[in-house]
């Protein structure tokens, strides 16, 4: 039994998948994202839906639960990115 089958994906949920990251400075990810969950530690910088950038430092194994459409390359550190999205 799939308890999704029926069930609206909203924020207040989980995401539904988990995308793997390529850091970019000119390319939004494929879908925007309701989280970014990092294995290796480090700084990160990144768009957020709101169209702001901002750098920020992450520990491993962090679950960033902010929404954000790109993680740039030039700046980024922390390594094992997948973006948390409602597919």
């Amino acid at each position: 039994m799939n308890p999704f089958s029926n069930r609206a994906a909203t924020l207040s949920g989980p995401a539904t998948d988990a995308l793997p990251v390529i850091p970019d400075d000119s390319t939004d990810l494929p879908l925007v994202a309701v989280g970014l969950y990092v294995e290796t530690g480090g700084t990160i910088v990144i768009d957020t839906v709101r169209g702001e950038t901002r750098t920020l430092t992450v520990a491993d194994f962090s679950i960033l639960p902010l929404g954000l459409r790109r993680v740039h390359a030039t700046g980024t550190t922390a390594t094992g990115m997948h973006a948390l999205v409602l597919a």
